[in-house]
């Protein structure tokens, strides 16, 4: 199995790179790069338009996956933005422009399911997270690897 799987169907469970790779690179990147250097990219839509700002990277500890990016849309200074949990598996890295691609305009995110930063959901949820996986059209990553969740009360 190919771990740098770059195919983006829609039920993959990798995220796909776009732009220039250069395979002779011995630095890190852009199969593997440190968290930081992602947060605060800027997530764009298929056409162009600005959706918003990676805030977090979410990962699932149990797994040693990334579970979510958190999308930050709207608001000024902090104030009044709503946040998105969005698949990992949803967003394409664009290397040349340094940004992330996100295949929904900015209607359908709008109308996502979000949250503020003083109400975050249980993203250890099952249920929610096949919810918010459905709604970005990809398989909860957790199916994907055969990995299932227990439901902790």
């Amino acid at each position: 199995m190919n771990p740098y799987n770059l195919n983006g169907d829609s039920g993959n469970p990798h995220a796909v790179i776009l732009g220039a790779i250069d395979p002779e690179n011995a630095g890190p990147g852009p199969f593997v790069m440190a968290s930081d250097t992602l947060e605060h990219n800027s997530v764009i839509g298929p056409g162009g338009d600005r959706l918003g700002t990676v805030n977090h990277i979410m990962l699932d500890v149990v797994s040693g996956r990334v579970a979510y990016a958190v999308l930050s849309f709207g608001g000024f200074l902090g104030f009044g933005e709503k946040l998105f949990a969005v698949p990992w598996s949803a967003l394409t890295l664009d290397t040349e422009r340094k940004s992330f691609v996100l295949g929904i305009d900015k209607a359908k995110l709008e109308a996502a399911p979000g949250f503020d930063k003083e109400h975050w959901p249980s993203m250890a949820d099952p249920q929610w997270g096949t919810n918010i996986h459905e709604y970005y059209g990809r398989s909860p990553y957790w199916k994907d690897y055969r990995y299932e969740r227990e439901a902790h009360p």
